[in-house]
């Protein structure tokens, strides 16, 4: 399986997420690259977060707290590891997301393509 290391980077800090690694298979909605900019999710309760993302196939909460929500995603063909993270940010009354292949270089828009569904599952 391609399941890779767990990056060391994740997480929030001083209000921000990861920056995206500069190849073309991570998605962030705090980045100003038009290549890696998503818009962030609706504000809702990351508990709300975390059961819809519970509910989808081959996933794994890591980590979760009032404001933050990390969940490992694993592809179904080769077992590819995406990290996927949530930041409650109450301030600009949004969620923060980071989506990234911890292996390889393109995801074929999987990572874009899995946060457009969480957002279509959260609205609706």
């Amino acid at each position: 399986m391609f399941s890779g290391k767990r990056p060391s980077n994740l997480g929030v800090t001083n209000s921000k997420l990861a920056s995206c690694p500069g190849t073309p298979n991570c998605v962030n909605s705090q980045s100003e690259k038009p290549q890696e900019k998503i818009e962030p999710l609706p504000l809702v309760a990351i508990a709300d977060l975390k059961s819809l993302i519970e509910n989808l196939e081959r996933t794994n909460i890591v980590e979760a707290t009032n404001d933050y929500l990390y969940a490992e995603f694993t592809s179904k063909l080769m077992g590819f590891v995406d990290d996927v993270e949530f930041y409650r940010d109450t301030n600009a009354n949004v969620i923060h997301v980071r989506s990234a292949s911890r292996l390889g270089k393109s995801d074929l828009g999987v990572n874009r393509q899995r946060v457009e569904m969480i957002r279509e599952k959260l609205q609706g």
